[in-house]
């Protein structure tokens, strides 16, 4: 590839290269499927497919969740689509076929690809028409947990989504007996478009824990003043909640019994993987600690935590020793709306207590960009109150932030915040896992000082549901690219000047989190929650040449606009 003048130009313009339509089972027939009267639902839970040839077939049915029912994508015939198991060193080919009535695309998420196999239509490729197939094809450079979904339209919320695992070329830093996947998701009956509209023309639509001055919430009356003043109330975590979501554990509901076997004793291998469309889940097992071995598929140094928060399209790796009859695996939503859950059982049936759902969090000053208490921010001058203003009225933004209806509300004064475990996790009594805790197990290739600063902001209108980079909204046709010189050093620095968290993903490299740790030491992830009224930075070395797509993977900021395409020069001529 760095040596091919093969470009997103020529790749859009290619688009009738894709091959022909092919006999497939009946599963996989698209809108025929599941057309007869009393026809099987798609399976929940996944097979495993291996090999250096695969086949996946993308299909839709009608899904059957806890007695709710709706329309599903699904691949394979099955929701979650089945793990893609692969080993490093191999070259490997994935021939994908769209049964679909619409165009479909799958990315490989993490995985170190060339550009072109990225799988993000208008950045990396034209994407999959009906009928059509594509077949991705790279060498397999990395190993660990990964996942894929579809980049097409809101298809991932509807179950377009699998797990991925890479086994090294050599042995596993880590010992265990068994190795576990729990991917977690949502399920709603609601097509994703409605979803998307209720949102743009009710922001808080999908929220059944307002305030009101009747309500239980710990706040002041001056609080309450101040949130009535700014048209948003301090429960607003969540854009999507439990009120329409089912949360899932591979597939699964919670009351549909998911478990995992364990013999006491053994070390079992937990590989979590956060594949949902809207949701960070707060992930604990009552009475069992867990120590993280990886984040987003890189090892880290073990760390022993009681929980941790996984933001949208993270994964950590954990090790747990459960030595009693059964565990419940308990994933709360952050809102604190719903939970999905599994158990990990001594022997068939074997249940552990199902906690119940803490009392919702509540956004404070620190989320607003203002009062920083303890994460090291300072108040400013006029301290805690706003006075009914609205944030961006006090707030200078920096010259390249298009100021607009495309922002709405500008957080103060964000500062870094990488030491914060999540909204709701701040003042429990056990130990959770934050950024600052990650170390990497190997050192890092390079350690180069960055050569230069890129500083982004986080932007939106909540009101609108307008969602941005540097206050401007993504479009293909206007795309302007953050551009990298090849192997350039930089650093990122993400400001979040709005009140949501975002977990912010760039395709096709890893960075390193500018965490406390040396640079040898930095974790390394592709994935990076920006927590609200914070900032965040993570060091990069652009050695992937190409278009790559940069968002936030919540999938309705990313639809509303929070997107742009980053751009890697390829090395120079001749090696000159």
């Amino acid at each position: 590839m760095n040596h091919s003048p093969l470009t997103r130009r020529h790749l859009l313009a290619g688009a009738g290269a894709l091959s022909a339509f092919a006999t497939l089972p009946a599963w996989a027939q698209g809108h025929s499927l599941h057309r007869a009267r009393g026809g099987a639902p798609i399976r929940a839970g996944f097979d495993e497919v291996s090999g250096r040839v695969i086949d996946l077939s993308v299909g839709a049915g009608k899904r059957v969740v806890q007695g709710r029912k709706g329309h599903g994508i699904a691949v394979n015939g099955s929701v979650p689509g089945p793990l893609v198991r692969l080993r490093e060193g191999d070259t490997v080919r994935l021939n994908v076929t769209n049964n679909l009535a619409e165009d479909t695309s799958i990315h490989w998420h993490g995985l170190l690809v060339p550009f072109h196999m990225d799988g993000v239509p208008g950045i990396s490729f034209p994407g999959i028409g009906p009928g059509q197939i594509f077949s991705y094809e790279f060498p397999v450079r990395q190993s660990g947990t990964y996942w894929y979904h579809s980049h097409s339209g809101l298809q991932e919320q509807q179950g377009h989504y699998g797990p991925l695992i890479i086994d090294p070329a050599g042995s596993e830093p880590a010992e265990y007996d068994r190795d576990y996947i729990l991917l977690l998701s949502e399920f709603t009956p609601l097509h994703p478009h409605k979803i998307m509209h209720r949102l743009r023309t009710g922001e808080g639509y999908f929220n059944f824990q307002q305030t009101s001055w009747a309500d239980d919430y710990p706040l002041s009356a001056e609080d309450r003043r101040m949130w009535a003043a700014m048209r948003m109330p301090a429960t607003d975590i969540a854009d999507v909640t439990g009120s329409t979501y089912t949360y899932l554990a591979n597939g699964r509901g919670p009351k549909e019994g998911l478990e995992y076997l364990f013999n006491p004793g053994e070390r079992v291998r937990l590989r979590v993987i956060n594949g949902s469309a809207m949701t960070f889940f707060n992930l604990r097992i009552p009475g069992l600690p867990m120590t993280v071995i990886a984040a987003d598929g890189q090892n880290v140094k073990p760390v022993e935590v009681d929980e941790f928060q996984i933001g949208t399209a993270e994964t950590y790796d954990v090790i747990v020793e459960p030595r009693g009859e059964a565990y419940t695996i308990v994933a709360e939503s952050m809102d604190r709306s719903g939970m999905a859950l599994a158990t990990l059982a001594s022997r068939p049936g074997a249940r552990a207590a199902i906690p119940p759902l803490r009392d919702p969090p509540l956004l404070d000053m620190g989320d607003m960009g203002m009062n920083h208490g303890d994460m090291g921010g300072d108040m400013g001058e006029g301290g805690h109150s706003m006075d009914g203003m609205k944030m961006r009225d006090t707030l200078l933004l920096p010259p390249d932030v298009e100021v607009g209806p495309g922002i709405d509300m500008v957080s103060m004064a964000p500062v870094d915040k990488m030491g914060d475990p999540g909204l709701g996790l701040r003042d429990v009594d056990h130990r959770v896992l934050n950024y600052r805790m990650l170390s990497a197990l190997k050192p890092n290739a390079d350690t180069r000082r960055p050569s230069r600063l890129v500083e982004l902001h986080l932007t939106g209108n909540m009101e609108r549901y307008m969602w941005s980079f540097d206050g401007e909204m993504y479009s293909a046709v206007h795309d302007r690219p953050i551009r990298f010189a090849w192997n350039e050093r930089v650093r990122v620095k993400l400001v979040n000047n709005t009140m949501m968290a975002h977990p912010i993903h760039l395709h096709g490299m890893f960075f390193e989190l500018v965490n406390g740790e040396d640079a040898a030491h930095q974790p390394r992830k592709n994935v990076l929650i920006v927590q609200p009224g914070a900032s965040a930075q993570f060091d990069l070395t652009a050695n992937e040449p190409g278009d790559w797509a940069f968002h936030c993977h919540l999938l309705y900021h990313m639809h509303g606009g929070m997107m742009q395409t980053v751009t890697v020069m390829g090395p120079p001529e001749n090696g000159g």
